[in-house]
C-alpha cells in the first residue's frame, strides 16, 4: 500500500490527543500517563501521531513541501506504535501504518537523512545495519559445538541478529541461549558467517525495498535448511520475520518464535528446569516490537462501505496489540526460584519505549538516551534492582543511559537470568 491508501484513516483524525497518552482507565497515577516519547519530549502537536498524519495529508494535498523541519519531525519518532494502539482503544483507524508510509514516501521522493542513507548502503554492501564494527559474523559462537544449518540439517534455527552479532557485550546473551537450547536437547543450528540482517529496522526507517530484499534472502536460506522453527532473541528480528514477512506474503513455512516463547515451552514441558535461586528484584520491560507490535499480522481484503459510520465488507479486524508477546517472558521470569518480579506502571501494550527504535538512536542519540532515562526512572520507582528485557536494542540503550545517569540498576536479558537458574552444579546467586 501507499500513503494515498491511508487517506481515509488520516482524515478521520480529530486531533483528540488520545495518541499521546495511555487510555484513562489504564492510568495508575499522575506520573506515568504519557505513551509517546516524541510528543512528551518536544511538546508540540506535530511530534504526535496525530500531528504526523495531519502533515502527511498536507503533503498529499500539496499544501506545503518538504523542509528540514518537516524531516526532523518525521524522523524523530521511534516507530514504537504506542500512538497507534492508544488511538485504536476508541477508533477504527490506522496511525502507525501511514506514518511508516510517510517515511517511505520521503525515501522515494529523495528526502532522507544522511545517517540513515549510510546505514542502508552498509546493509546493501555487507548485509548488516551495524557499520564500523571489526568482528566477524560467526565469531560470537567460537568454542561452541553447534551446527551450521547451511551445511547440516537442524530442526531449529537460532538467528542472533545484527545487534548481537556485532556487539561483544551481547555475545553472552547469544551464548546463553545456545547453551540453554542444547542442554534442553534441541537440535539447533545457526547460519554462522551466512547470517544476514532481517531488514526490519530498514522498514521502520522507510526503506521498504531493503526489507523485501532481506526477507527474500532469509526465507530462501531458512527454507533450504529443512528446519521447523525459526527462533530469535531480538524483538526487531522477531517482528520482521513473523509480522512484516507475513504482511508481504513472504513468511515461508517455518514457525517464528521469540526465545522467550521457546524457553517458556521448554520449561513447561520439563526440558528446561530452573533449580538455582537467583535472588534479585526484577522489573520487566516490554520491547515494542515483541509486545504491542508482535502479534500475528491480520490479512484483510475487501472494501469500506461509504457512510458516516465506518463499516467494512467483509468485516475488518484491526490489530490492537491484544495478541502481542506479553506472558511468555514473564512466565519465564516467574519460573526462576528466588526472583521477584515487580511491574512498572506502563506495561504490555502501553509500555514506554526504550528509545532505540526507528532510526532515532542513529540520528538523535540525545533523544534516544532521554527516552531510556524516562523508562529507567519508572523502573527505579518499583524499587527493582534490575531491568529484565528481551531485546538487544533495549538492553544496549538502557546500559548506555544507565551509565550516563549514574543509576545502580542492572540490565539483563531473560536468557542470562534463566541460564543462571539452570547451570549444572549451580547454587544460589545474589545479584
Amino acid at each position: 500500500m501507499a500513503l494515498e491508501d491511508y487517506k481515509r484513516d488520516m482524515d478521520l483524525c480529530m486531533r483528540c490527543s488520545v495518541c499521546k497518552f495511555i487510555p484513562l482507565e489504564m492510568i495508575k497515577g499522575y506520573q506515568h500517563v504519557n505513551v509517546c516519547p516524541s510528543i512528551a519530549r518536544y511538546n508540540f502537536h506535530a511530534y504526535s501521531g496525530g500531528g504526523r498524519i495531519n502533515m502527511a495529508v498536507g503533503i498529499l494535498e500539496d499544501r506545503f513541501d518538504y523542509t528540514d523541519k518537516l524531516l526532523e519531525v518525521i524522523y524523530n519518532c521511534q516507530m514504537c506504535g504506542a500512538c497507534d494502539i492508544s488511538c485504536k482503544h476508541i477508533m477504527d483507524m490506522e496511525v502507525l501504518e501511514p506514518i511508516n508510509e510517510f517515511r517511505m514516501k520521503c525515501v522515494k521522493d529523495g528526502h532522507t537523512l544522511p545517517a540513515l542513507d549510510g546505514i542502508m548502503n552498509h546493509l546493501r554492501e555487507h548485509g548488516s545495519m551495524v557499520p564500523g564494527v571489526k568482528t566477524e559474523r560467526a565469531q560470537w559462537a567460537e568454542g561452541i559445538d553447534v551446527k551450521d544449518f547451511t551445511e547440516r540439517r537442524a530442526e531449529v534455527i537460532y538467528h542472533a541478529g545484527c545487534r548481537t552479532l556485532f556487539d561483544k557485550e551481547m555475545w553472552k546473551v547469544a551464548r546463553a541461549t545456545l547453551t540453554l537450547l542444547q542442554e534442553a536437547g534441541v537440535d539447533v543450528g545457526i547460519a554462522g558467517k551466512h547470517e544476514s540482517c532481517c531488514g526490519g529496522r530498514a522498514y521502520q526507517m522507510g526503506y521498504e525495498e531493503d526489507l523485501l530484499r532481506q526477507a527474500k534472502r532469509n526465507v530462501e536460506l531458512s527454507e533450504k535448511s529443512g528446519a521447523r522453527i525459526w527462533v530469535t532473541g531480538c524483538s526487531d528480528c522477531y517482528h520482521a520475520m513473523k509480522v512484516l514477512y507475513d504482511k508481504f506474503h513472504m513468511k515461508g513455512t517455518l514457525e517464528v518464535l521469540h526465545t522467550s516463547e521457546y524457553f517458556d515451552r521448554l520449561i513447561k514441558s520439563g526440558k528446561i528446569r530452573p533449580v538455582n535461586e537467583v535472588r534479585v528484584r526484577v522489573t520487566y520491560h516490554d520491547p515494542c516490537h515483541l509486545g504491542r507490535l508482535g502479534g500475528t499480522y491480520i490479512h484483510w481484503k475487501g472494501k469500506e462501505v461509504p457512510g458516516h459510520i465506518r463499516l467494512f465488507d467483509p468485516p475488518r479486524e484491526f490489530r490492537r496489540a491484544t495478541n502481542g508477546i506479553y506472558d511468555p517472558p514473564r512466565d519465564v521470569l516467574k519460573s526462576i526460584p528466588g526472583l521477584k518480579l515487580v511491574e512498572m506502571d506502563r506495561i504490555k501494550e502501553y509500555a514506554w519505549c526504550c528509545g532505540a527504535g526507528g532510526g532515532v538512536k542513529e540520528t538523535n542519540r540525545e533523544f534516544a538516551r532521554w527516552t531510556a532515562k524516562e523508562r529507567i526512572a519508572e523502573a527505579e520507582s518499583t524499587q527493582a534492582e534490575a531491568i529484565a528485557t528481551a531485546c538487544p536494542g533495549c538492553e544496549q540503550n538502557f546500559k548506555e543511559a544507565l551509565k550516563e545517569k549514574g543509576s545502580k540498576l542492572k540490565v539483563y536479558d531473560i536468557a542470562e537470568l534463566l541460564e543462571m537458574a539452570t547451570l549444572k552444579g549451580g547454587h544460589s546467586v545474589w545479584l
